[in-house]
């Protein structure tokens, strides 16, 4: 199948190399060109702008950053996805996008009635596994949409997901990957705890993996996080800023519903300090850098 990609980044590129292995032809648009020619060596073709791929595929992905770049990629005036595709007469190629960003339920219903307009589903995607299950094609995909759009996509999502769930129309996979990230920053910011007490207790916190093993604070969290926290020098797998942009759409989306949160939110307030003090581009297990402000590792 030809499918087109927005968003070749730390997750998006392992994602579209499992596309091309499985035998699609991928084009491939990123807002630094660069990032998409870097993939041109494994048989990705580039494109020139979001709106080249309205006519080169019928099934678009996006991964980026927040809720203005799906805006710009897909309804941009001059460029976007949809606007090639309302202005092209009925030629126009793409039938559906999968949007496998990171942002609000209420955006994503909002864009899923534009594209509606120019004859576009919307299947609001996103993710979960992180950098690790991007290049192991083992990422869970949590889904929102019509049923015809997500069981069309998830044939070409198993290219690099081990599961898909359909929690529900447009919105229902966002509100989903916003349980997840509740779920994940605060057991991060509790990792980072653990370690930092461990620390100042006067023990081997790098021995914590070992001695939790098997336990019920065991996860996979905790194995990844603690050699992170207590060594320096690992291939970042996320900016700080990332954990802060969705822990405030989680602050937004239990307002909206009356949810009381405190643990979000406190988990919000460590952050924002992180990025008061500098950190908000260190990697995910900076968490311990915030308690620990004169230990720098």
């Amino acid at each position: 199948m030809e499918v087109g990609f927005c968003g070749p980044g730390l997750m998006g590129a392992p994602m579209i190399r499992h596309l091309l292995r499985a035998g699609h032809t991928v084009h491939v648009w990123n807002r630094t060109r660069d990032k998409a020619e870097a993939l041109a060596k494994d048989g990705a073709k580039v494109a020139s702008t979001p709106a080249a791929l309205a006519d080169s595929a019928e099934l678009i992905f996006l991964c980026v950053s927040d809720a203005a770049a799906v805006e710009q990629v897909v309804f941009d005036p001059q460029h976007g996805i949809a606007t090639a595709a309302q202005g092209a007469a009925g030629n126009a190629r793409v039938r559906r996008i999968v949007d496998h960003s990171s942002i609000a339920p209420s955006a994503t219903r909002g864009f899923a009635q534009r594209a509606a307009a120019a004859r576009i589903g919307w299947v609001d995607a996103p993710v979960s596994g992180g950098v690790a299950g991007a290049t192991a094609g083992t990422l869970a995909v949590m889904a929102g949409g019509a049923a015809a759009d997500v069981e069309a996509a998830t044939p070409v999502i198993r290219a690099y997901a081990a599961r898909v769930t359909h929690m529900g129309d447009a919105g229902a996979g966002q509100t989903a990957k916003l349980c997840n990230q509740s779920i994940v920053t605060a057991t991060v910011a509790a990792i980072a705890e653990a370690v930092s007490l461990a620390q100042r207790s006067g023990i081997d916190a790098a021995r914590l993996t070992e001695a939790l093993a098997g336990g019920w604070a065991d996860s996979v969290l905790l194995q990844t996080f603690v050699p992170r926290m207590t060594s320096s020098g690992a291939t970042p797998i996320g900016a700080m800023r990332t954990f802060q942009k969705d822990v405030d759409t989680i602050a937004a989306a239990a307002y909206e519903t009356g949810t009381p949160m405190p643990v979000a939110g406190t988990v919000q307030q460590v952050l924002r300090l992180a990025a008061a003090m500098g950190l908000a581009d260190a990697d995910f297990s900076a968490f311990v850098d915030v308690l620990q402000p004169g230990k720098r590792r």
